[in-house]
């Protein structure tokens, strides 16, 4: 057995941490997920860097600000040269394997794996070009107006005729393979005799939409309580520049998003989605568990952001509000160490690189934004730590959250910021930025934010990576190139023995 410890990375795609039993939801079932937090450490506060597919994955990855690395929405690239945690932990040593999605773009699709099990469930081009560059061109335009021309809003798969039941579909079949090939790759380990460590990443797509629940999973939540979203008399005239655009990009006026029973049909199926998720967790402990590799693994849960659900009649992602940019994390030590923990300190999911590699005794790592974990679980909560979560695509602007303590600030460039106190507004409607009793606070998060950032560069790189890559996207179409990975170019030996060797 390896004495540096492997490390299994399990990673789901818009899990609200709160809907889930792990983190106390009293109606959906996550007992595998709840099992691995009573045994490890639940950290109750976790932002994701940027709360969309793409660059919150090369955030994660790079341990990087958006801002730094030019990752500015679903079409960005990763650049060949930026590390990540796979590269760093390849060269300690580890065998680095990535089983299902992390929507990689441009021409490197490994970035220090040494092997990739699937291919993607998305392009690794520029064929998600952003529609909502016109947004960025039409400064100070009515963002309805601005987006009224798009192919497809966002808010369809929100209501309730749109949920279909039992009916399989591309990212089911794409997570029963993800979920294959990371077990089979977990069970040659436990077969083989190496006494190299690994690093594998499971990296799922559920509970994304489409929330089309296997009729099982649907069974599950027969009769049971669903909640629904909250409005407020008058919260629309509360809604912040960033709000409007970012449903102007999704169409929230288009599909009726309030009506009490589509949303229960909506939740239903996501908490169904939410446990088949879970089950699948489930599965790989059970491998470790089979294989003997849990006496030497390290198990990290995350997601790479959350989901609004018709909450404030938002949808999907995109925003700073809880249900979107707050994301599960727990991680289970083999040993045992710091079991039932729950830590209220605010971390961001920048801090898992450098967390990886003191794990793995890397100490060579380049520069990176987070903060490792670990010398947080040795001293204990840190009230002063702050943790900074960016977003730009489909809102025109640079807009950047810091969260200290109970305290979450939203810097929108060009308009209005938000303060919200999370101890005694969780729902975050009371924006306090006018609040003489808070003005320290907000201006002491905004100068964290303009000291560490500058916005007025950062839209000036957006657009100019928007206008690049309009460019280069239409040359490759007519050329007929894609970058898109294929693991079968990967590999010269058979199924099995390549995993042994």
């Amino acid at each position: 057995m390896a004495t540096r410890p492997n490390i299994l990375f399990i990673v789901s795609d818009q899990m609200v941490a709160e809907l889930t039993s792990a983190y106390g939801h009293a109606v959906v079932r996550t007992p595998h997920l709840q099992g691995l937090a009573e045994s490890g450490v639940r950290f109750d506060s976790a932002y994701t860097p940027f709360p969309l597919c793409a660059p919150g994955r090369a955030c994660i990855m790079s341990g990087r600000h958006a801002s730094e690395i030019g990752a500015w929405d679903n079409s960005s690239p990763l650049v060949c040269d930026q590390p990540t945690f796979a590269t760093y932990l390849a060269a300690a040593g580890y065998d680095t394997a990535l089983s299902g999605k992390m929507h990689f773009v441009g021409p490197d699709q490994l970035h220090g794996f040494r092997r990739r099990l699937t291919t993607d469930i998305y392009g690794s081009d520029f064929g998600i070009y952003p529609e909502w560059i016109a947004i960025k061109e039409a400064k100070g335009a009515n963002p309805e107006e601005v987006m009224a021309q798009r192919r497809r809003y966002n808010s369809e798969s929100y209501i309730g005729d749109g949920i279909k039941i039992d009916t399989w579909h591309n990212a089911l079949s794409y997570d029963e393979e993800t979920h294959f090939r990371a077990v089979e790759y977990l069970r040659a380990q436990g077969e083989s005799k190496r006494e190299d460590p690994f690093l594998l990443v499971a990296s799922y797509h559920h509970p994304h939409e489409p929330f089309w629940a296997p009729q099982h999973y649907w069974d599950l939540y027969e009769g049971a309580e669903i909640d629904v979203a909250e409005f407020p008399p008058g919260f629309e005239e509360s809604r912040s520049q960033m709000d409007l655009n970012l449903n102007a990009y999704h169409g929230v006026t288009r599909n009726d998003l309030r009506n009490p029973e589509s949303q229960r049909r909506v939740r239903r199926g996501y908490y169904g989605v939410t446990t088949y998720m879970d089950d699948k967790v489930g599965g790989l402990l059970r491998t470790l568990e089979e294989t003997g590799l849990a006496e030497n693994t390290i198990v990290v849960f995350a997601s790479d952001h959350g989901d609004m659900l018709c909450e404030r009649e938002m949808v999907q992602k995109r925003c700073f509000y809880e249900w979107s940019c707050r994301v599960p994390l727990i991680i289970r030590f083999p040993d045992g160490w710091k079991a039932g923990t729950e830590v209220q300190t605010p971390v961001s999911l920048l801090d898992l690189l450098p967390t990886f590699n003191d794990l793995a005794g890397c100490t060579d790592s380049l520069a990176h934004d987070g903060a490792s974990l670990l010398p947080l679980l040795e001293r204990g909560e840190d009230p002063e730590r702050v943790v900074f979560s960016q977003a730009h695509e489909a809102v025109g602007m640079p807009c950047i959250m810091a969260r200290q303590g109970s305290f979450k600030f939203t810097y929108i460039h060009g308009y209005g910021p938000q303060l919200f106190d999370l101890a005694t507004d969780p729902k975050e409607w009371m924006n306090l930025i006018d609040d003489p009793a808070h003005a320290q606070i907000a201006s002491q998060l905004e100068d964290l934010i303009l000291e560490r950032f500058d916005p007025e560069q950062m839209a000036d790189d957006n657009l100019a990576s928007l206008y690049r890559r309009r460019l280069i996207r239409g040359v490759m179409v007519d050329h007929g190139r894609t970058w898109s990975h294929d693991p079968g170019l990967d590999h010269r030996k058979g199924a099995m023995q390549q995993y042994l060797t």
